[in-house]
């Protein structure tokens, strides 16, 4: 397991075996540090400290065994991304797991798990991605609305879910988290902080999919899984009931109203009305060709600002887990801020209720 962590950590840092070597000092040599990654011997602990220098990591992320390895890493877009792009978001989920799971344990608790509401459905057609995602609504006990916060909603499910900053290329990514020792494993879905909200959400709906739907279904399971994205977050009976059966054509007022109370981009919202059959598809492929031609590269009045990008639908249940661990003084302040990872003043001022300028933290 250590080897295999250093070799991630190595590659994420962008570091040959050589080069490495050279940013420790000389301290050992690029053929020890081979031997370290193929878990042919340890290295001392002066050297260990180093190699964390080196790579900045912290020597919890190089020994720890919480994380056995990552299963199942597959990226919603694969073009384009390097070996040290992959490299790096599988050593930052690593790290968030980590401390995720070492909190939960200090706090004597189960990690949260996914139990499947039902067995993974073999798809045939794209069709039947609507129907899943009716038929997951129905397991959840979800009715009709809009579903006001996915990240919670997951999280409450037993997926871990991560907001970090990805590869401009990559709007998110899901993965199995091997904990080892017969541990059921924990599903993990990453989104692209630097994406608008409406995408993210998108992004945790299609990943969802992917742990729903079997694998040897001939269905394109990419086109399956926004289907089934698009349905679970704008169901269609609710959206008929909004803005009727059918129509010749839909205002702009209204298309945003609607972006708003469903909390998805207006390109889905248009792709909704053709699917819903509200709207003709000829009327759609006009829309796209004329006013909203712009719509899937800039998102006309986003639901986030400039200044709160990345800062709504967040993933809270890790943050509150710390706070409780604190306050029941099973950890230290300065563990707090490390699990954290917030400067130790700032942590200070939180706990004293000295929130100016970080409101997004209770939304």
């Amino acid at each position: 397991m250590f080897g295999e962590r250093l070799k991630l950590a190595r590659k994420k840092a962008g570091y040959s075996l050589r080069s490495l070597a050279d940013a420790m000092g000389g301290k050992v040599s690029a053929q020890a540090i081979g031997k370290y990654e193929r878990d042919e011997m340890m290295p001392a602990s002066d050297v260990l400290t180093a190699m964390a220098k080196a790579l900045d990591v912290n020597l919890e992320y190089l020994l720890s065994n919480q994380v056995k390895s990552l299963q199942g890493v597959e990226f919603r877009k694969h073009s384009g991304t390097s070996v040290k792009e992959r490299a790096r978001v599988e050593a930052t989920v690593i790290e968030r797991v980590e401390r995720y799971l070492s909190v939960e344990e200090i706090l004597n608790l189960e990690s949260a798990e996914w139990h499947a509401p039902f067995p993974q459905a073999r798809l045939d057609t794209l069709e039947q991605a609507v129907a899943l995602a009716s038929q997951l609504r129905d397991a959840w006990d979800l009715g009709l609305d809009p579903i006001p916060n996915m990240t919670e909603l997951l999280e409450e499910k037993g997926i871990k879910v991560l907001v970090i900053d990805l590869p401009e290329r990559v709007s998110g990514l899901t993965c199995l988290v091997d904990r080892g020792e017969g541990k059921e494993l924990v599903p993990v879905i990453v989104v692209n902080r630097l994406f608008p909200l409406e995408r993210r959400r998108f992004t945790l709906a299609h990943e969802l999919a992917h742990r729903l739907i079997d694998e040897s279904s001939p269905v394109d399971h990419e086109k399956a899984s926004d289907v089934f994205a698009g349905s679970f977050l704008v169901n269609s009976e609710h959206l008929i009931k909004e803005i009727g059966k059918q129509r010749h054509s839909v205002s702009f007022p209204e298309l945003i109203q609607l972006k708003r109370l469903y909390r998805v981009s207006a390109a889905s919202m248009l792709m909704r009305f053709k699917q819903a059959g509200i709207l003709s598809e000829s009327a759609v492929s006009y829309a796209f060709q004329t006013f909203a031609s712009s719509w899937r590269k800039q998102e006309p009045m986003p639901l986030e600002s400039e200044e709160n990008q990345g800062k709504f639908e967040e993933p809270k249940r890790f943050q509150r887990l710390c706070y409780w661990a604190l306050s029941e003084k099973l950890i230290s302040p300065s563990k707090a801020s490390e699990f954290l990872q917030m400067p130790y003043f700032e942590l200070e001022q939180t706990l004293q209720g000295h929130v100016a300028g970080n409101e997004n933290n209770y939304q």
